[in-house]
C-alpha cells in the first residue's frame, strides 16, 4: 500500500466508521497521546528504565500505526498528499545530507 492509498484508506474508515475528522487541535493532541505511548515503550524496553508489567504485552507496531493513522487524518483534513511530501523531503535529504552522514566520524 502507497501512502495515497492509506490517506484513502484512513478517509474511508472516518466516513464509514468515525462519523467525521476530529479537528486539528483535537488530533494533534492526539498525536502527541499516541508518540507518548511509543516513547514509553522504546524507553523502557530498548532503554535504561525498567519495563512494568502491566507494558510488557504492549505492542509496538501498534502504537506505531496509531501514530501513523492520526498523522494521516491530519494530512486528510489539511489537503496535504504525503506521499508527494514525503517524496520531496527524501529528495531534499538525499542532497542535503549525503555528504555529511559518510563523514561523520561518529557513525563509523
Amino acid at each position: 500500500m502507497n501512502i495515497q492509498n492509506a490517506q484513502k484508506a484512513v478517509d474511508d474508515w472516518i466516513q464509514n466508521h468515525g462519523v467525521r475528522y476530529f479537528n486539528e487541535l483535537t488530533n494533534m493532541a492526539q498525536l502527541t497521546e499516541e508518540v507518548g505511548e511509543v516513547a514509553r515503550i522504546i524507553a523502557r524496553r530498548y532503554g535504561e528504565q525498567s519495563e512494568k508489567e502491566s507494558d510488557k504485552n504492549k505492542d509496538l507496531g501498534e502504537e506505531l500505526a496509531d501514530v501513523l493513522f492520526v498523522v494521516l487524518c491530519l494530512a486528510n483534513q489539511t489537503g496535504v498528499d504525503l506521499q508527494e511530501a514525503f517524496y520531496k523531503k527524501l529528495d531534499i535529504k538525499t542532497k542535503r545530507d549525503h555528504d555529511r552522514h559518510h563523514n561523520n566520524e561518529k557513525l563509523k
